[in-house]
């Protein structure tokens, strides 16, 4: 690993880099001279070794320099951590994934939701990615209120016949799953079985001893682009629809408020970093176990990877996603009119999930590789933008991958 210190007009970039990821490195700074970055970190794992541990820039514009225990809002890259949890409930046996919802949680099985079964709150088909009631002010911030809701919120669509991503409420529709479940709130189940033993920097739910260290989000100025993108047509077209309902019935919630990094929103409020990420990501790139802890066994991980669903217009997002059971596969709508920056290109082995903005975690088990980068400036679009797809693009050529016809990256 050599050192890396870099001025640029953004800040100081700071870390190591093993020389087989140059091109990280490089593609890092270049996004602080280039491509807009105020403050950011991306880290990789290799075989369970780090090969990659770089940030930079500023906490905010003109701020603080942004250091090595920086951490920030990486929004839905949360989901991944949720899912894992999940996932090791079934690896458990307490969780089934064949069986109807009601079987753990039986106030949910009403008003057309009757039938719904487990794996469809973690494939985004069970339909109710939006909630129709107007939210009182800070209602994701109150976890048995948002369960209270759900619980009467007739679906969208028939459960199992569709997918609209469930981009907030599957904080509670995972959740209660794993809560059901395990006799925990998914943020102390994650700590006491994953984060805390493997030390890993991620956080569901920050206690204010951490807020320090936290970098605010940055938005990000809308302009033409954001109003013609697929999903901004969707919401005019409909407002009462799931796209419309997602994107503007949040009841004032802000990422920027010590309430909502407090709160074990488990589809969009974790807090990490780049390190905390790809740490996270790291025993499910070598077989479900490291440092000497089991997360999860071989077919719960194969199944991890598998894909779930695929459509060529999600119900939510407007655009083509493809889901595993809880996490994001490669999803490449490059050649998509009104789609900018609405892509997460990976290899087919590859699982993991974006965040608003641009920021994503991602496991690849084929070539052993973890992934994490994020960032306070937040980006156009809803999967990656040109920073973090830069990033990812580097790491593959690292490895002697290419693009396919397909788009994804493959030996």
């Amino acid at each position: 690993m050599k050192l890396i210190e870099v001025e640029t007009a953004k800040g100081w970039v700071r870390g190591s880099c093993d020389s087989r990821f140059d091109e990280v490195a490089q593609s890092f700074i270049g996004n602080f001279e280039q491509r807009g970055e105020i403050g950011a970190s991306v880290s990789i794992t290799l075989d369970g070794q780090r090969v990659v541990d770089l940030w930079g820039g500023r906490k905010s514009v003109g701020g603080d320099a942004w250091e090595r225990d920086t951490i920030s809002v990486v929004f839905s890259c949360t989901k991944g951590a949720s899912a894992l949890c999940a996932h090791m409930a079934v690896d458990r046996g307490l969780l089934d994934l064949d069986v109807p919802v009601a079987r753990y949680w039986p106030e949910f099985g009403q008003n057309g939701k009757e039938d719904a079964i487990v794996s469809m709150m973690l494939d985004h088909s069970v339909g109710v990615p939006a909630l129709r009631e107007p939210l009182k002010q800070g209602a994701y911030y109150d976890y048995d209120h948002m369960v209270r809701l759900l619980e009467r919120e007739t679906p969208f669509w028939k459960p199992g016949t569709r997918n609209g991503y469930h981009g907030v409420t599957s904080a509670w529709t995972v959740g209660e799953m794993v809560r059901r479940s395990t006799g925990q709130r998914m943020g102390a189940f994650l700590r006491e079985a994953v984060t805390g033993p493997l030390a890993i920097d991620f956080w569901m739910g920050l206690p204010e001893a951490e807020e320090a260290r936290v970098a605010p989000v940055i938005a990000y100025p809308p302009d033409a682009t954001t109003f013609n993108s697929r999903i901004a047509l969707a919401i005019a077209a409909d407002p009462q629809g799931p796209s419309a309902l997602f994107a503007l019935n949040g009841g004032g919630f802000s990422p920027n408020a010590r309430e909502a990094r407090a709160a074990e929103i488990g589809s969009a409020t974790g807090v990490s970093n780049g390190r905390g990420l790809a740490d996270l990501y790291a025993p499910l790139a070598n077989g479900g176990a490291f440092g000497g802890l089991r997360l999860v066994g071989a077919d719960t991980l194969a199944r991890m990877a598998r894909v779930s669903v695929a459509t060529h217009e999600d119900a939510t997002l407007a655009i083509p996603t493809r889901f595993s059971l809880g996490f994001m596969k490669s999803m490449d709508n490059r050649a998509l009119a009104n789609a900018d920056s609405c892509s997460a290109v990976m290899s087919d082995a590859a699982f993991g999930h974006v965040g608003a903005g641009g920021s994503i975690g991602f496991a690849d088990p084929e070539c052993r590789l973890s992934f994490g980068y994020s960032m306070n400036q937040m980006g156009q679009g809803i999967l990656l933008n040109e920073r973090g797809q830069s990033l990812v693009d580097a790491a593959y050529r690292a490895m002697g991958y290419r693009s396919n016809a397909s788009g994804a990256w493959m030996r």
